[in-house]
Order: C-alpha cells, then sequence, then structure tokens
C-alpha cells in the first residue's frame, strides 16, 4: 500500500477506482489537511483501508469490497477452478468481517459470489467477469446517488436551512453522495438554501468531510458543534434535516453514524421532517428491527484522542459505538433511487421494491 502525492479536487473523479490493476481510492484519514490517493495492491490492503476508515460511508465501502474481490482473483495463481473458488470464498469471508455493521459490504460480496457461482467460464475468464461486475456496481453506484438526488429536491422548498449528520457526500459513496448529493441537487434547483454541519464526534467526519466537500461545491454552510443542534431546532433556525444511512431494516428503522438518534428525537419534538437518504441496497430484508443490528465497537482511542493528541486522562473506560438506531417512527421519509418511501415502512418498502 502505497500514499500517492498530494493532488487537486480537480484531478478527483472518483473515491474509488480500478486504476493499473490496483484499486485507488480517497485517503480520506488526510482529509482535510491533504487530498491524497491511497493504492491498494491486495485484497489485505482493502481490508486495511475499510477497518482504517482510509475509505468509509456504507456504499463507497460495498465497492471496495467488490474490488477486493477482484485484486484477490487477480492475485491467485492458480488453473484449476475448484481451486480458485475455495480460494475466493476465503476472501469473501475475510472482506465480510472488515467492519460489520454497513450492509452494503455483504450486498457487495454476495453480488460478485453470484457472478463466481452462475459462471461455467475459464478462471482467467471468470477473473474478467469479476472485474467487470465491481466496475459495473462502481457505475450503478454513480446513477443511483444521482437519482436519489433528483427524486430528493421534491420535499425541500426555497429558503430551507438544512441540517446534516457525519459524511454521506462523494465521499462516502463513489461519487455526488446520498443526503449530500440531496443537498447539492437541491443547491442547484433552489440555491437561497443554507446547510448546518454537525462536526460528528468523535471522527469528525462532518468537521473533516462534509465541510470540506460543501466548501468545494460553494454550497453555503455552517459548521456546528454535535451539541448545538438542539438549541438551532428550539431557535427555529433548522427547517428540514438529511442523513444517510448504514443499514434499513424491514421495519424502517435505520442505522446510521452515531448521534442520528438524538437528532431524530429533538426533530420530532420540534416538528421538522427528519429524511434519510439511501440506495435500496442499504435495505436488509433479513432483519425485521433494527435492534437486530450489529453495532460495531471502535477503539477507545478515537474518544480519548483528536487528531493524535490526547484530550482525556489514560486509563480510563470508554464506550464508543460507531452507530445507533433510528426508529422507524422518528423517520418522515426515505428517499431512494426508486422514489420516496412514506411510512407505513413494513409495508411501503416491500410493496415499493417489488414494482
Amino acid at each position: 500500500m502505497k500514499m500517492g502525492m498530494e493532488i487537486t479536487m480537480n484531478a478527483v473523479k472518483r473515491t474509488i477506482k480500478w486504476e493499473d490493476n490496483k484499486v485507488v481510492m480517497v485517503d480520506q484519514r488526510k482529509l482535510p489537511e491533504r487530498l491524497e490517493m491511497l493504492t491498494c495492491i491486495s485484497h489485505y490492503e482493502v481490508i486495511d483501508a475499510i477497518k482504517s476508515m482510509a475509505i468509509r460511508g456504507a456504499p463507497a465501502i460495498g465497492v471496495a469490497a467488490a474490488y477486493g474481490m477482484a485484486l484477490a482473483a487477480n492475485n491467485i495463481k492458480v488453473k484449476s477452478k475448484a481451486e480458485f473458488c475455495s480460494k475466493l470464498a476465503v476472501v469473501k469471508d475475510e472482506l465480510a468481517h472488515s467492519r460489520p455493521t454497513a450492509v452494503n459490504l455483504f450486498w457487495a460480496l454476495d453480488e460478485i459470489w453470484k457472478v463466481i457461482t452462475s459462471s461455467k467460464s475459464s478462471v482467467d475468464e471468470l477473473k474478467e467477469r469479476i472485474l467487470s461486475k465491481a466496475n459495473s456496481l462502481a457505475e450503478q453506484d454513480i446513477k443511483t446517488n444521482l437519482s436519489i438526488g433528483e427524486n430528493g429536491v421534491r420535499l425541500f422548498e426555497d429558503g430551507d436551512i438544512i441540517l446534516t449528520h457525519c459524511n454521506a457526500g462523494s465521499l462516502a459513496t463513489v461519487f455526488y453522495g446520498t443526503a449530500i448529493g440531496v443537498i447539492r441537487s437541491v443547491f442547484q434547483k433552489k440555491r437561497n438554501i443554507k446547510v448546518f454541519v454537525d462536526e460528528t464526534r468523535p471522527v469528525l467526519q462532518g468537521a473533516r468531510l462534509t465541510a470540506w466537500e460543501l466548501k468545494y461545491d460553494k454550497i453555503p454552510f455552517t459548521l456546528i458543534c454535535d451539541s448545538v443542534a438542539g438549541f438551532l431546532m428550539y431557535q427555529k433556525k433548522i427547517t428540514k434535516i438529511v442523513v444517510g444511512a448504514d443499514r434499513i431494516v424491514t421495519n424502517g428503522d435505520t442505522v446510521n453514524k452515531i448521534g442520528t438518534y438524538s437528532l431524530s428525537v429533538l426533530a420530532k419534538v420540534h416538528n421538522i421532517p427528519f429524511y434519510v437518504a439511501a440506495p435500496t441496497s442499504t435495505i436488509d430484508f433479513n432483519l425485521k428491527k433494527g435492534e437486530d443490528i450489529p453495532i460495531e465497537e471502535r477503539s477507545p482511542e478515537e474518544v480519548t484522542t483528536i487528531m493524535d493528541k490526547r484530550i482525556a486522562p489514560c486509563h480510563i473506560a470508554v464506550h464508543n459505538p460507531a452507530f445507533d438506531i433510528t426508529p422507524n417512527y422518528n423517520i418522515t421519509a426515505i428517499i431512494t433511487e426508486n422514489g420516496i418511501l412514506e411510512p407505513p415502512y413494513e409495508k411501503t418498502l416491500k410493496s415499493f421494491l417489488t414494482k
């Protein structure tokens, strides 16, 4: 794994891409100080990038996993198809254990596995098909995000003041974003909107990443501490909230970055519409309620340090869940590439997707 030279934003067309038989991605750990590309030459390096959050965001993680499978396929030097598939099955399991909560990771791996199990091709042909499918998933993500943005426009009005949490923009996807994609589309159609960006403790994805994206796009925004959001709602200075999602289950319960649940409760108290923007690949029809979703517990150092500087005493207990669960009754609507879902989600999620 090697670091690229510092580059300009104009040179970045995608958060992640396949280039010269390698996986190249924006190293999000370096932002906003530096925009650097990270190059992975093995699926182990992709796993490390996912675990360390060099790449993050449910859709981006899914595409990274797909490309990780393509890398592993290229690196497997056997002619026996049975042996090739056996080795890839191990790789699939290793990638699946990189992070537990975002369902797009498992969805993308399953999409690649369908190619492997349904193909009667030779090993060399199968390698090409795996890469072709990974590239297709990346292209599909871009189209999906653009559609989510377009569908979300009708929920917003000129003059809206929109709050968002964490980063659900280009960096969390291949390009454009989900929640930030909606904001981008609304800004293009209704340019007098304003945005509040939660800093998003403990890793500061809002302050480091969302603020960086919105500044580049010249979308008017103000950065706030997470604890400021409730008071802004009380002051009637927020009119809409839109966030992304890492997993949505069949009753509409949604897992997103820690702090999202609190915002949904505050929004309900203050009668503010609370929207979730996510691709249909984020919907997990195998789970019925939010409590069934595994919540990742991350390193204590994310809480006790900021940018490698210690801010808390040594040797203390730390609880650091990366995500929380927003119950369906706090969600006004779910914006997908296929349209907008409204309650009751137990009914609309199933019927909407089977049309």
